[in-house]
């Protein structure tokens, strides 16, 4: 039974789903928008918001919750969660994030999304 278990797997085991996660998290707060898979994009949402919720309290703990989360070789993407995204979305109370969908990959078919920063 799969009972409070809602997390997509994406065929990888948890260390690696970690890393995934990390990885697109990075790369959309340095880029503010990334192409990738609808599920992918789906997952990393509440990932994203919750960094972006915690770096508008710009406190040395938060920063270092934000760089045990995001790993401690991006400081740029800490900084930028704590400087100008929290200066950005300083009113905002939520919804930090906007999925499109894509036409289908070619290769393969699967569903294409681009998650961007509102």
């Amino acid at each position: 039974m799969r009972h409070h278990n809602t997390n997509k797997k994406f065929g990888r085991d948890r260390k690696q789903r970690k890393a995934l996660l990390r990885s697109l998290a990075i790369s959309l707060v340095e880029k503010e928008s990334i192409k990738t898979t609808e599920a992918k994009a789906k997952e990393l949402r509440p990932f994203v918001e919750k960094l972006i919720t915690r770096g508008k309290k710009n406190s040395i703990f938060t920063k270092r919750l934000l760089k045990a989360k995001l790993g401690s070789i991006n400081l740029d993407a800490v900084n930028k969660l704590t400087k100008e995204l929290a200066e950005k979305y300083k009113e905002r109370n939520g919804g930090y994030t906007r999925i499109t969908k894509l036409t289908s990959r070619q290769g393969d078919g699967s569903p294409m999304a681009q998650i961007e920063l509102v």
